[in-house]
């Protein structure tokens, strides 16, 4: 089959189709907000850039959450210039602690809400900066910020909506379903004694992290797909425990009760639906009632078992991962630099040092939670640079020959138009968006044009220095990437550790550490393998907190019990050192290994849980040695 025509030639059609659609809703909103008399009819040219989205759901949820973010934005921005009255200092400290706690709430948080923190951050800089030496306009601005929004969404919407995709829940939940049988296939094959590829298994656990990677955004929009995504993720903590299992030394160690139990279960469905899951599941409880398998069988089984009733009962909320180190971070980078960006504008009197601070709290805020934003934020610069470009030619050498405020917003649209190829050429789409959202921020038409050539290229030069000033704080302060943010989940699973050891007499602490450690071990998998650490080694680092982790709730229930006096202490004695298991790793292994020593004379049991947990310690001391999450070795460890 020929290729389209555009594709020919470096564009991607799909991407060209939605951009021209998205375009064509700019230029909309850009008439409808000047026909209404708003001041900043532009605002809603780019309102509909940054809605506009191919799917139904995402569209409909990211409108609202920037109608959300700019309305808590403006309201702060209203507050900030009504306490400050007008005074620069008290408008740049204001700003930038604002800008700060944003960026720390927007990587907390997921998915849209996520957007939403950080657009209420620089809606309000927009308010309270724009027209600061005019505290007295400040209200007629936010409210122009507000409807103009608002006026953007409804043309994203009546425009996107035709044209979006419903999106697609049958596939994604069949590449849930499709693991589940691959994992079950191969417990029933090792329960039958024939290898199971670890490769396999390996290529599974990525495929889960990959699949993870996606729900956020998948339930977008829709009350049914977020108790789907709730589902899924119940299905796929089971299958991290599966996985886990499968590489485990226990799978490798069926004793021969359990092996004739199992072999005598009916097989006949070869193992891979849920009636087939349940028999095997109370088959290995019967056998064994502390073999682990029997609770793997019977997790797997009930949440697949869930997942094929869509419209039926919600799975219960999991605990999900919330990287505090990074967000602290995100903070703290962000509130330095706006506050250096401030300190500029102040000590040098600067006019357009406001558009400069607006620049650096869009970028700041947004590109944290980006993968890594210093490698992105050049693409960012060229785009703003082109951007402010095409608006110096719109404004100085078109519109002086218009006349009147319609001409200025009529010769804007072929300039709005070329942000549909720009986005679909392979060459330029990683700037686009860039170029049509400074375009626009750049062109308020108004009539007439009071503004001097010399005044609109200070401008435009404060603008482009909000992505440099933005490139300088992510380059020296706390510099993200994806081994960056590995380290920052891992950090979190040994501090969970430690927290499980001080409390291992609560039963809720243990659920709790369960509960996240599957998530987590699902995006460390993902962050690892985006730098390019091997799969194996992950798997593995996960195996072993879980079993320093089932030592710690083994010592627990040994503290708590009846046990002699003496073993009390002995167990109190090893947590508080696996207490502090990041300091000294190899120390809390030696502890370990003497509580498993000690232990068959007060209660046999124990030991072989301790005995093993002392071993994965003492033979991957670096997966529990805590650092800094930006100062991991460069190189995977082994």
């Amino acid at each position: 089959m020929n290729a389209p025509p555009a594709s020919r030639f470096g564009f991607e059609w799909p991407r060209l189709a939605f951009g021209f659609r998205t375009a064509l809703a700019a230029c909309l909103a850009l008439l409808l907000a000047w026909l209404a008399g708003l001041e900043h009819p532009q605002w809603s040219g780019m309102t509909v850039w940054a809605a506009s989205q191919p799917l139904r759901g995402h569209l409909l949820e990211k409108s609202a959450a920037r109608l959300a973010g700019t309305i808590i934005g403006v309201l702060f921005g209203l507050a900030l210039m009504r306490v400050s009255h007008g005074d620069a200092m008290v408008l740049v400290i204001g700003i930038s602690l604002w800008i700060g706690l944003c960026a720390f709430a927007g990587n907390l948080v997921r998915g849209y809400a996520s957007y939403a923190a950080m657009l209420s951050g620089y809606s309000a800089a927009m308010v309270a900066l724009l027209d600061a030496a005019h505290p007295e306009h400040v209200l007629a601005l936010g409210a122009d910020r507000v409807l103009t929004v608002a006026v953007g969404i409804l043309a994203a919407l009546l425009v996107g909506w035709l044209f979006a995709a419903p999106g697609d829940d049958i596939s994604v939940v069949e590449k849930a379903r499709l693991v589940s049988e691959q994992l079950a296939a191969d417990i029933v094959a090792r329960l039958r004694g024939a290898p199971v590829s670890e490769n396999e298994q390996r290529s599974i656990l990525s495929d889960i992290s990959a699949l993870e990677g996606t729900l956020d955004l998948h339930g977008a929009g829709s009350r049914r797909r977020r108790r789907l995504v709730r589902k899924i993720r119940a299905l796929l903590a089971a299958q991290v425990s599966a996985v886990l299992w499968l590489r485990s030394e226990d799978s490798r160690a069926i004793d021969a009760a359990m092996a004739d139990s199992l072999a005598r279960t009916d097989m006949s469905e070869t193992g891979v639906s849920v009636p087939a899951l349940q028999r095997l599941g109370e088959a290995a409880a019967a056998a064994n009632p502390h073999e682990p398998l029997a609770s793997v069988l019977n997790d797997l089984a009930a949440a697949t078992s869930n997942l094929a009733d869509l419209d039926g009962r919600p799975a219960a909320e999991l605990l999900l991962h919330r990287d505090w180190m990074l967000a602290r971070r995100a903070m703290l980078r962000t509130l330095v630099a706006m506050l250096a960006a401030g300190l500029v504008w102040l000590a040098t009197g600067w006019e357009m040092g406001g558009f400069m601070m607006l620049g650096t709290a869009i970028m700041l805020s947004v590109f944290s939670t980006f993968e890594k934003p210093a490698a992105i934020l050049p693409h960012v610069l060229a785009g703003q640079v082109l951007g402010t470009g095409l608006a110096l030619i719109c404004r100085w050498l078109i519109w002086p020959y218009v006349g009147g405020s319609l001409g200025a917003v009529l010769a804007m649209v072929p300039f709005i138009l070329l942000g549909a190829p720009l986005s679909a050429h392979r060459l330029t789409q990683r700037m686009a968006f860039d170029v049509n959202m400074v375009l626009l921020l750049m062109l308020q038409p108004t009539w007439p044009q009071t503004m001097s050539f010399g005044h609109s290229l200070m401008a435009s030069l404060a603008v482009v220095a909000g992505p440099v000033v933005a490139l300088i704080a992510f380059s020296l302060i706390y510099p993200v990437d994806s081994r960056r943010r590995y380290e920052a989940v891992r950090y979190s699973m040994i501090d969970d550790l430690e927290h499980l050891a001080a409390s291992a007499l609560r039963s809720d602490r243990r659920k709790r550490w369960r509960a996240l450690l599957h998530h987590r071990v699902l995006l460390a998998t993902y962050w690892g393998e985006r730098a390019s650490y091997p799969t194996a080694r992950l798997a593995d680092d996960a195996l072993a907190l879980l079993y320093v982790g089932q030592a710690i709730e083994q010592l627990g229930e040994l503290a708590a019990s009846g046990t002699s006096p003496g073993a009390r202490r002995r167990c109190t004695a090893t947590l508080e050192r696996l207490h502090r298991i990041g300091t000294d790793p190899l120390r809390a292994a030696r502890a370990l290994l003497d509580a498993g020593g000690r232990l068959p004379a007060e209660r046999a049991g124990g030991s072989p849980i301790l005995t093993r947990a002392a071993a994965q310690l003492a033979e991957r001391p670096a997966a529990f040695r805590k650092m800094a999450a930006g100062a991991g070795a460069s190189s995977p460890r082994r």
